[in-house]
């Protein structure tokens, strides 16, 4: 499923960075976050960095029912957050998991704030009420990153991955979105809401909170990409 609402021309002819629904395009630069997060760190609990095939597959399975956005500038990703099931179970519909990555290059120009802020907002109008992020621990930039937003600690599964020649515990933060009430509607899938325009003022919004001046981060991220395709290490990038 494609689901654009700033079309790639549009983007391309623009330095500003935008918040926007990913798309199959932005699969390598999605990529290109995860993977070093995969090889060197326990955030992800992954092993092996999924391809860009499975990438664009991911995204796809999570637009038809919820938010996948990323913050771009020239079609280059700058970072991206999403949403998915809390779990199969009907009774836990209105919960919601959530996650966001920013490229390494790309620290403290309001990316990650942007997209959390973003797809909260798209999560609400879509009738979601509890967010919940999993954080392996120790990782003080992201309880900080999470709580600065009203995240709670809910409780912590000690030992539960084993990763890089050690045991980790993963912590999990609450969220409420919006209050729950005695009666509550499904929550609506996200192509419903595409030509809702508090849809698009969400992503507009979001678009306007991140720093104007990304001229050097796009050149960076250039370089690092040239770099990879020489063969040389590639940066890290971590999650919030």
């Amino acid at each position: 499923m494609q689901v654009t609402l700033f079309p790639r021309a549009l983007e391309s002819d623009r330095m500003d960075p935008i918040v926007r629904l990913a798309g199959p395009q932005d699969a390598a630069g999605i990529q290109a976050i995860y993977a070093p997060i995969v090889r060197a760190t326990p955030i992800s609990f992954e092993v092996l960095p999924p391809s860009e095939e499975e990438m664009a597959a991911r995204v796809a399975k999570t637009l038809a029912q919820y938010p996948w956005l990323v913050c771009a500038a020239r079609e280059r990703v700058l970072g991206y957050a999403y949403a998915g099931g809390h779990s199969e179970r009907a009774a836990y519909r209105w919960s919601v998991n959530v996650s966001v990555y920013v490229h390494d290059r790309c620290r403290r120009l309001g990316v990650g704030q942007a997209l959390y802020n973003t797809l909260f907002a798209i999560l609400r109008l879509q009738g979601f009420v509890r967010a919940f992020a999993g954080i392996s621990l120790p990782n003080e930039a992201s309880v900080g990153f999470h709580e600065s937003f009203g995240f709670r600690a809910a409780g912590t599964f000690e030992q539960v991955g084993y990763k890089m020649g050690a045991w980790h515990d993963v912590g999990y933060w609450q969220l409420t979105i919006q209050p729950g009430n005695d009666s509550p509607a499904p929550p609506q899938p996200l192509p419903i809401l595409l030509n809702d325009g508090k849809l698009h003022e969400a992503l507009t919004a979001g678009s306007m909170m991140v720093d104007r001046d990304v001229d050097e981060v796009v050149q960076a991220i250039d370089t690092d990409r040239l770099a990879r395709a020489d063969g040389d290490p590639e940066p890290a990038a971590f999650a919030k």
